[in-house]
């Protein structure tokens, strides 16, 4: 770098909370403002450690399972959605549920089901293990197998291989996946698609604007949990389309300044469960080590808004004397700056 050369900040849009994400968390505080703590939230309502330890001060009770609520209690169920297991167990509880799951997850839900009903071998690629993987596999457990690398889909055996159809969880690397899906139909050549795109708007359009930043990035920094799938990916991204180096941090204080020293150009972005202001305290700190110029590079602008889950909608209206509950978009928008 040359001694007149400006270090900068090349800020990702867009970047931060889906719409999925932002129904959930709303969903949270509306049900804590509604109807008191507790309420009891079925694994962590998104995967970011900010989102879950400021949810709990505020009365959120995060537990792993249904048995763990108070029989008759309120639970809301993850973004990531789950089995029709979990839904049974529930009722059987008589706890009271609002469903935060993403829409986009429940589409391929239907999808799992639709295919299983028409005795379809569904090939679901994704993370074995992660939640979303588990509530779409529980949807047709006889008929989905989860693969999540191209190597393992060597091991893959079906019934009838003119009847297969591969889906996907909605937060993976599209190349990557891509891999997966060129692999199966080499197994598979009567593969059918799924009738749309599984991965979802925001992991594409986050992942499209990390592959414009990180050829011009020395180093790319991600602002996301660990167990956050698409802010993992994230960095994947960064790496594989130039950056010369990328990292994952859940917070400012995490940023190494080794990482940065010798860097001209720092690309910024955030997984799409990251509240914004993560994103505002790690500009601040690369501010302090030498950064002073940002500038935002806008791929697309979203405007996609989910409402609230139906039950949990009526009862904020039926408080509000009908009146429909509004909700704002915490997404920075085309105007945002830092």
């Amino acid at each position: 770098m040359s001694e007149t050369e400006e270090k900068k900040i090349l800020l990702a849009a867009p970047r931060g909370y889906c719409a999925g994400v932002d129904r959930a968390v709303d969903a949270v505080e509306k049900a804590l403002a509604l109807y008191g703590p507790p309420v009891y939230v079925r694994k962590e309502i998104v995967h970011n450690r900010y989102v879950v330890e400021t949810l709990s001060k505020r009365g959120a009770v995060f537990v792993n399972e249904t048995d763990e609520v108070p029989e008759g209690a309120r639970v809301v169920f993850s973004a990531h959605g789950v089995s029709p297991q979990v839904h049974a167990e529930a009722a059987a509880r008589n706890l009271a549920t609002i469903d935060a799951t993403c829409p986009l997850v429940t589409k391929v839900h239907k999808e799992a089901v639709r295919f299983a009903k028409n005795d379809f071998d569904i090939i679901l690629v994704g993370h074995e293990g992660h939640e979303e993987v588990e509530g779409t596999q529980g949807e047709a457990p006889d008929h989905i197998q989860v693969v999540g690398t191209p190597e393992e889909v060597d091991s893959i055996e079906v019934r009838d291989p003119e009847k297969v159809v591969w889906l996907s969880q909605t937060t993976l690397s599209v190349d990557e996946t891509m891999e997966t899906v060129a692999r199966l139909r080499e197994k598979f050549p009567h593969l059918q698609d799924p009738p749309s795109d599984d991965i979802c708007y925001a992991t594409q359009n986050r992942q499209e604007v990390v592959k414009t930043i990180a050829p011009r990035a020395d180093v790319v920094i991600v602002v996301g949990s660990a167990n956050s799938s698409n802010s993992v990916r994230l960095v994947e991204v960064a790496r594989d389309a130039g950056a010369g180096a990328s990292y994952r941090i859940d917070k400012a204080d995490e940023l190494d300044p080794a990482w940065v020293e010798h860097a001209t150009t720092v690309g910024l972005t955030s997984g799409a469960s990251v509240p914004e202001i993560l994103v505002r305290d790690v500009i601040d700190r690369l501010k302090e080590l030498g950064f002073p110029q940002v500038e935002e590079v806008r791929t697309r602008t979203e405007t996609i808004t989910f409402a609230l889950p139906r039950n949990l909608r009526a009862a904020l209206n039926e408080k509000s004397g009908g009146r429909p509950a509004r909700r704002k978009r915490r997404e920075p928008g085309p105007d945002h700056t830092c």
